[in-house]
């Protein structure tokens, strides 16, 4: 991965979009509203309030901006990142996460530290109480080790309880693990996981929205939590009370189209409470073992598919069939009819497209787009 300084070089916009992540308020929505109006972030940073404005923001916000600028250095903002090995991503790059940007509310930069994979999309994040019982550490550490073992990515939040032992378990299983920040990667809370958050940062990777030297304020939890469901396929809850963390992820989850998962637990135990909630009022599946997750999600499918992905580049034969696919059937006489290619290549680049993981046969000769890595 290049030096954060070298990829600034190649893409003279990165530090404005560093220079607005710093800003409150400005997020995804507002910076496409200066992207619209002005020819580059660059310009949208030097512009004046009456022309931000213009641009369709808010007063407030106008003002924010031409305050907060004042105060942000640019160049030792890529310094201090370069000083702490982090790098800057924004929604317009390759390196996005593709599941990320699904949801709504994607963050317009992400920061990481370690590094992500494209094999990272076959993952599940794990979550639960601070507080966990005994009953909890045995279930995280016996599924998350299954999980690992079968290359599933395990996300979570590196709060105590059910999300360290989540981490810890991916880790001694030699597996990946990918830790979501509530605040910058030069603070890590609580702080005695300072030696995980070093771990997984060297072997994997952590994650953040908020740029360095943000504090981990009780309003970013909740609010990163749709970080947390928006990389993984499914959210598994583990042990949570009837409000909590863990819960929010999960309805975020459900929101964004994701599937919930939940571990049963006795009706005695507080601890037990949310999960029980979420099989009973929310449909999550009940999750007895690791495979209960896996058949659910295909992940064991899916792994082998992004494997193949990374080995075989997409032709542009391939380009043109997944034009033609949805999550409607289209049989493969349309596909050749839209395309004008022969049947032989079109029946051929589908068998290699079902191997990635982009198409899937519903029988009939009729094929669909794989819902899981649309």
């Amino acid at each position: 991965m290049l030096k954060l300084r070298d990829t600034c070089a190649m893409n003279k916009e990165l530090k404005y979009w560093i220079g607005f992540s710093k800003i409150p308020g400005i997020g995804r929505a507002k910076i496409a509203l200066l992207k619209d109006r002005f020819r580059g972030l660059e310009d949208a940073w030097k512009a004046s309030i009456p022309e931000l404005t213009e641009a369709g923001l808010d007063p407030k916000y106008a003002e924010s901006i031409i305050s907060c600028r004042a105060k942000i250095n640019l160049d030792q903002e890529i310094d201090l990142l370069e000083k702490f090995h982090v790098q800057a991503i924004t929604y317009e790059s390759i390196e996005y996460p593709r599941l990320l940007k699904e949801i709504g509310d994607y963050p317009p930069v992400i920061y990481i530290r370690g590094e992500l994979k494209t094999s990272d999309e076959c993952s599940l994040a794990v979550v639960g109480t601070r507080r966990s019982t005994a009953y909890g550490r045995q279930v995280t550490e016996d599924i998350v080790t299954d999980l690992a073992r079968n290359n599933i990515v395990i996300i979570s939040g590196l709060a105590k309880g059910i999300d360290s032992i989540a981490h810890r378990a991916a880790l001694d299983t030699g597996g990946r693990t990918i830790a979501v920040f509530a605040c910058g990667l030069d603070i890590v809370y609580p702080p005695e996981n300072i030696k995980l958050a070093r771990e997984i940062s060297e072997r994997c990777a952590l994650v953040s929205e908020y740029p360095l030297g943000t504090k981990p304020k009780a309003d970013n939890f909740p609010r990163r939590n749709r970080i947390l469901s928006g990389l993984s396929l499914g959210v598994l809850v583990i042990e949570s009370g009837e409000t909590g963390g863990a819960l929010i992820t999960a309805n975020l989850a459900l929101e964004q189209n994701r599937e919930v998962f939940a571990v049963p637990g006795s009706i005695f135990s507080l601890m037990s409470k949310g999960p029980n909630k979420l099989i009973q009022d929310s449909g999550a599946k009940l999750v007895r073992n690791y495979m209960d997750v896996i058949e659910e999600l295909n992940l064991n499918i899916v792994s082998q598919q992004l494997e193949m992905k990374e080995v075989i580049a997409v032709n542009e034969n391939e380009s043109i069939i997944i034009k033609c696919l949805s999550e409607e059937p289209v049989h493969i006489d349309e596909i050749c009819r839209k395309t004008g290619l022969e049947t032989s290549k079109v029946i051929s680049n589908l068998a290699i497209m079902e191997l990635k993981g982009s198409a899937r046969p519903i029988g009939n000769m009729c094929y669909i787009l794989n819902k899981k890595l649309k």
